[in-house]
């Protein structure tokens, strides 16, 4: 076995960037799955099924003002990053059911940290907005 295959990439070379990811790069795709993740619907949605597996009505009920076009595109966006698992049972009438995978409950859980920052420090963001206003 070589040195390099033991030695883990340093993130200062190319490889070692690509690998991890560059998100201050404009062509990144790291930075797709940001948007999608921290879109208002993709925290929304990540939240949501954070702990539990919701049909797509149950989960447009639970986020609250998303349309269906849009939860529809967050989920694809969030499927097609890994994020989201859709479980389709071959019933009639369909039934189709979404949940986070692993990789996207450890997203949640990111998230969940900024949702709960917000929610947190509510009161001194209102107090900055009305300090503004007047």
């Amino acid at each position: 076995m070589s040195d390099a295959a033991s030695t883990p990439l340093d993130d200062a070379s190319l490889s070692g960037r690509f690998l991890r990811g560059d998100l201050l790069s404009a062509n990144c795709p790291s930075r797709d799955v940001l948007k999608h993740m921290t879109s208002r619907w993709g925290v929304l949605v990540l939240i949501a099924l954070e702990h539990q597996t919701l049909r797509f009505s149950a989960l447009r009920r639970m986020v609250g003002g998303v349309s269906e076009r849009m939860l529809a595109q967050t989920l694809k966006w969030l499927e097609g990053d890994g994020l989201v698992e859709r479980i389709e049972y071959d019933v009639v009438p369909p039934h189709v059911e979404y949940r986070l995978t692993p990789l996207g409950q450890e997203g949640a859980a990111k998230v969940r940290i900024l949702a709960d920052w917000i929610e947190g420090n509510m009161p001194a963001i209102n107090q900055h907005w009305q300090s503004r206003q007047g």
